[in-house]
């Protein structure tokens, strides 16, 4: 035992390919309940998969009609490279199963808009991810597939989750595998999910073990797992998980992770594909290296506010307070080099039509800066033109924003009277909202919230505190 990790024997020591299909099909036949199995386009999701087909291809077609859902989590913020070779297989997959007869139906999971990487970093201003605060892993990963698969248990009453995970992987993975098991010691009961269990077919396979499978049994929706090899060995590390619940560590270092996450110190793997030939990931790397200086305790005080979007100010326990969403400023440069890289990204990858940024995104990041973060110069398609040369077709709101000249005005006469811009700016924006509703009832309580907030300058709050 290494690290706390036991041996990693190889399952094929004690059991045949033979026996493993057999359990599958067994636990196929046995519950009633429908199948979803969570595909991350890594080895060992594609290995369970794989498993699976050939499992159940083995069957007379009249006992394979319960579904096999296929789902696949894209974030919007994947590699581009992986999210390619998702695409392609999941579309194999759905080709290869009609034409055959096989029950799986493949579909890809996202985050809503609202829970979008883009809108919640750029738009509300959110730091970006750390260990201590992942505020990306629930939004972009575990809601979207947690609410396929609440859909389908409303659907069909329980599900049962066929997942690529193993005890071998880390010692965290082999106690709750231990855990929540029900009857026999194929399912568990999911921890968070009610009417959902756990099938790891896998659970006990070495990493050996998974690519001797891949590389001798080819696979049967005709995708070449030598590409997929190839795909490793221009990196080093492992796979992104379909990640259902907390538990699941960061993907960090991973090969089939977010190129934008900042939880790891470097991004190797995707410093790897770039070394391979890759160059025109360069501009997402060069991004993501310049997000993490955001992050950076020396640095980060100087993109960041002392004001959260709670409107508070938390002080630290040697007495200084803790930064926390970026400002608006930084915000701006952050889309201007974002919609660049998407230039870029079209201008030399191999897709001329490829999305960095949605519209929609777009739209939903200018729809805050307006009414959340006193952006009365509406900069977003400013910096949309400024970039790209032309406009998007922005929507006109019939209930009037303020604008630049406006607020020119306003600052003015704040300044005359001694008052936070800001403060004002934000009482006029709850005014504006509740403008024409046919019950007013929720202003006052909405503007007493406005004044609860800290609106004081970072230097009145700091000498404040000084003075203590």
């Amino acid at each position: 035992m290494a690290d706390g990790l036991p041996y990693e024997r190889s399952v094929f020591e004690h059991r045949t390919i033979q026996d493993i299909n057999d359990e599958i099909r067994d636990v196929y036949r046995r519950y009633p309940q429908p199948w979803v199995i969570g595909y991350s386009g890594g080895k060992d999701s594609t290995t369970v998969l794989q498993l699976v087909w050939k499992a159940l291809e083995e069957m007379p077609s009249e006992e394979r009609q319960k579904p096999v859902f296929v789902i696949a989590s894209d974030t919007k913020v994947e590699t581009p490279v992986i999210v390619d070779y998702i695409d392609q297989t999941l579309r194999r997959i759905n080709e290869t199963a009609a034409a055959t007869g096989m029950p799986f139906r493949a579909e890809k999971v996202m985050p809503t808009l609202n829970n979008s990487f883009w809108v919640n970093l750029i738009g509300r201003g959110y730091p970006a991810p750390t260990s201590r605060f992942r505020w990306c892993t629930e939004r972009l990963k575990i809601e979207p597939a947690n609410r396929f698969i609440a859909e389908k248990v409303g659907q069909y009453g329980e599900v049962i989750m066929v997942l690529g995970v193993r005890k071998t992987e880390s010692s965290t993975r082999m106690q709750l595998m231990r855990t929540n098991q029900i009857g026999d010691h194929f399912l568990r009961r999911h921890s968070m999910l009610p009417g959902a269990y756990v099938y790891a077919p896998i659970a006990d396979f070495s990493t050996d073990d998974v690519w001797t499978y891949l590389l001798q049994v080819a696979s049967p929706w005709g995708s070449n797992n030598r590409d997929l090899a190839a795909l490793y060995r221009n990196a080093s590390a492992g796979e992104c998980p379909l990640v259902i619940d907390d538990s699941t560590p960061s993907c960090g270092n991973s090969r089939f992770g977010c190129w934008v996450c900042t939880v790891a110190t470097r991004d190797t793997s995707m410093e790897a594909m770039i070394d391979s030939g890759e160059e025109w990931l360069e501009p997402l790397l060069e991004f993501r290296e310049w997000l993490a200086v955001t992050i950076d305790p020396a640095r980060k005080r100087e993109f960041r506010d002392i004001k959260g979007r709670d409107g508070r100010v938390v002080f630290k326990k040697d007495g200084t307070p803790a930064v926390r969403t970026y400002k608006l400023d930084t915000s701006r440069q952050m889309l201007e080099k974002v919609l660049h890289i998407q230039q870029q990204v079209r201008r030399n990858g191999p897709d001329p039509q490829a999305t960095i940024i949605e519209d929609e995104e777009l739209h939903e990041i200018r729809r805050l800066w307006r009414t959340e973060r006193q952006d009365w110069e509406d900069s977003v398609p400013r910096i949309f033109r400024d970039v790209n040369g032309y406009n998007l077709d922005w929507p006109v709101d019939d209930n009037g924003h303020f604008d630049n000249e406006e607020k020119k005005l306003l600052a003015g006469i704040c300044k005359e009277n001694e008052v936070p811009f800001d403060l004002v700016a934000r009482m006029l924006e709850e005014e504006r909202r509740a403008n024409g509703m046919a019950r007013r009832a929720g202003i006052q309580k909405a503007i007493e919230r406005v004044l609860a907030e800290e609106w004081r300058s970072e230097e009145d709050i700091l000498f404040a505190q000084t003075a203590l």
